[in-house]
């Protein structure tokens, strides 16, 4: 029969405040959606982190006819000057492996990472990228004492860094992390606030209900309940449409980013569902909580 009230009660709250429930349910689903694209965007960035380590290289790209460098005078490197860079980039302690590129190699190897932008592709033209040694470090963390070594050396045009450039890329996503953590903030203090109107306008609307319960003895759990179950329900609807969207903040949003940028390193759906789990009870217990809070005024009249 208890049991049978509550759910009865629960269904007349709903009902009666039926437009501010909606309300609630929405900006639940956008808070956790938010929530949930943060710990997914962050969950990329370590993925990615963890892949690209151990295979970022320094790029030593070597003079040639069409550089900007001063110091190339408009020359292609001579072999001296390439046996010489060679030979002291196999005596670093730093450096685990060495490889040189010639331009057609580097011209085949641009055009297969970036065939699916055609574009990019015929903007460039073959012998636009010059020769290069591409050097694997033991440390990656260790690149500073090599590219020290090889600035101002002759022949040498540029050195370029990957993880200076990857550093970039994984700043711009953490930005987008940080500024769904803060929407979502947001979003959740305004949920907060649509808790709290819509308990107290159902604690209103059945102040007699709850008169007559305190006369009869009725304890405060038991009072709370319905209201504390209604506020907990509408965090559990809001949080299933913030798990359909952090499905298609998936398909549409990481994993094209992922596409595009070449990364192999991709979230499987296991995260993806944990952080579903994640954002669904914080969402219920967020609203259970503020509806608690909430009617502890209430009860005291």
């Amino acid at each position: 029969m208890r049991a049978q009230f509550v759910l009865q009660e629960i269904w007349i709250g709903l009902r009666r405040n039926l437009t501010m429930t909606i309300s609630l349910v929405i900006t639940v689903a956008i808070a956790m959606a938010l929530f949930g694209t943060g710990l997914l965007i962050r969950g990329q960035v370590n993925a990615s982190k963890d892949y690209w380590y151990d295979k970022i290289e320094v790029s030593v790209f070597l003079c040639a006819k069409t550089s900007s460098n001063p110091a190339c005078g408009k020359k292609d490197a001579t072999q001296q000057q390439k046996d010489e860079i060679k030979t002291e980039l196999t005596k670093m302690p730093q450096v685990s492996k060495v490889e040189y590129e010639n331009r057609d190699q580097a011209w085949a190897r641009f055009k297969d990472r970036f065939a699916s932008n055609p574009a990019f592709v015929n903007s460039t033209r073959a012998g636009d990228i010059p020769d290069s040694y591409r050097i694997r470090l033991k440390n990656p963390q260790e690149y500073k004492a090599v590219v020290q070594a090889l600035l101002g050396k002759g022949g040498v045009d540029q050195v370029i860094n990957e993880q200076e450039i990857l550093k970039k890329f994984f700043k711009i996503l953490n930005g987008l992390q940080w500024a769904a953590l803060l929407i979502a903030l947001f979003q959740v203090v305004a949920a907060v606030l649509l808790v709290g109107n819509t308990v107290r306008l159902s604690a209103f609307n059945r102040r007699r209900e709850t008169g007559i319960m305190r006369l009869v003895g009725a304890s405060n759990t038991y009072i709370q309940m319905p209201f504390i179950l209604e506020g907990a329900i509408a965090g559990a609807i809001g949080g299933v449409f913030a798990a359909i969207l952090l499905v298609f903040s998936k398909t549409l949003l990481l994993d094209r980013l992922a596409k595009q940028m070449s990364f192999t390193a991709q979230l499987d759906w296991m995260q993806v569902i944990m952080v579903i789990i994640v954002s669904i009870c914080f969402g219920v217990l967020l609203c259970a909580v503020a509806s608690f809070l909430t009617l502890r005024r209430y009860l005291r009249i």
